[in-house]
C-alpha cells in the first residue's frame, strides 16, 4: 500500500523527470535506504523506472509484461472487483475489455446470474465459460497474443452493435488532471466505443495507476460514472471526480 511519501515521490520524479536517491532522501527527510526500498517498490507496480542511483518516469510508449501486471497489487485488485460485483445486479448485459483488474472483477462475478457479456478479452470469456446461464458473446478482430486482448475495426463495429447495461474497463494510467491514458492506440479506440455504448461505465484501477505515464489519451474521467480504486486519489483528482459528478468508490 503506498504512503504519503510514495506519493510525493512520484510528485518529485514526474516533476523533474528524473530524481537521486539522495536528493530524495534530503528532499523528505529520511535515509537513502528508504528511498531505495520506496523506489524498488513503486517500480514493482509501474509507478516509476528504476535507475541506477534514482528513479524516473516509467516508460510512456510501452507497458509492463502482462505476467507481470497479472499479480501486481492483486490484492488490492480483489478488493476492487469485490465492490464492482456488488454494484451489478443479476440479469445485466456488461461489456467487458482489456486488462488485469476486468479479468479480476470477471472472476468476482461468477457468483451471479444470468448474465450476458461481451467482451474483447478472451481471458473474460474463458474465466466466464462454463457457467451455463451466462450467455459469452466474443468481438472479432485481431487478437493480441501478450494477453489475449482482441482489438481493431472489426472489433469497434461488433462494439457498436451494442448498447449495455454496464461496461467494465480497466486503464493503465489516471493522469493528476483526470486523463485515462493507455498504450495501444487500438486498444484505446475500442475502449472509446465500449464507453459510447453502455448506460453506466465502471472504471476499475488500482492506485498503482494514479499518475502512471501512458502515451494514449483514452479519454477523461467525467466520461465514467463511478471509479472503483483502493486508495484515496490526489486531492486534485478527487476534485476533477466531484466536478464531473463522478462517482468515487474506493474498496478499503
Amino acid at each position: 500500500m503506498r504512503q504519503p511519501r510514495h506519493e510525493k515521490i512520484v510528485q518529485l520524479v514526474k516533476q523533474h523527470g528524473y530524481m537521486s536517491i539522495e536528493t530524495l532522501a534530503k528532499e523528505l527527510d529520511v535515509t537513502p535506504q528508504t528511498i531505495r526500498r520506496d523506489i524498488n517498490m513503486l517500480a514493482e507496480s509501474g509507478v516509476l523506472k528504476r535507475f541506477h542511483g534514482g528513479a524516473g518516469n516509467g516508460s510512456s510508449v510501452q507497458n509492463e509484461e502482462y505476467a507481470m501486471r497479472k499479480v501486481w497489487n492483486q490484492t488490492e485488485k480483489e478488493r476492487i472487483a469485490k465492490l464492482v460485483a456488488a454494484n451489478i445486479p443479476d440479469n445485466a448485459s456488461l461489456i467487458m475489455n482489456i486488462g488485469t483488474t476486468v479479468e479480476t472483477v470477471a472472476r468476482a462475478l461468477l457468483d451471479h446470474k444470468s448474465l450476458r457479456i461481451i467482451t474483447n478479452n478472451l481471458n473474460v470469456a474463458s474465466i466466464f465459460g462454463n457457467r451455463q446461464d451466462f450467455e459469452v458473446i466474443i468481438a472479432g478482430g485481431v487478437v493480441r497474443p501478450v494477453d489475449g486482448g482482441i482489438i481493431g475495426e472489426a472489433t469497434i463495429d461488433f462494439i457498436r452493435q451494442f448498447k449495455v447495461d454496464f461496461a467494465v474497463i480497466g486503464i493503465s494510467g489516471i493522469d493528476d488532471d483526470g486523463t485515462l491514458l493507455d498504450f495501444d492506440y487500438r486498444e484505446v479506440r475500442v475502449a472509446q466505443a465500449i464507453v459510447e455504448h453502455a448506460r453506466q461505465i465502471f472504471l476499475v484501477a488500482d492506485h498503482g495507476k494514479f499518475g502512471r505515464n501512458a502515451m494514449v489519451r483514452m479519454g477523461h474521467v467525467s466520461q465514467v460514472t463511478a471509479l472503483f480504486t483502493d486508495q484515496r486519489p490526489s486531492e486534485r483528482l478527487v476534485q476533477e471526480l466531484e466536478a464531473a459528478e463522478t462517482a468515487l468508490y474506493i474498496a478499503e
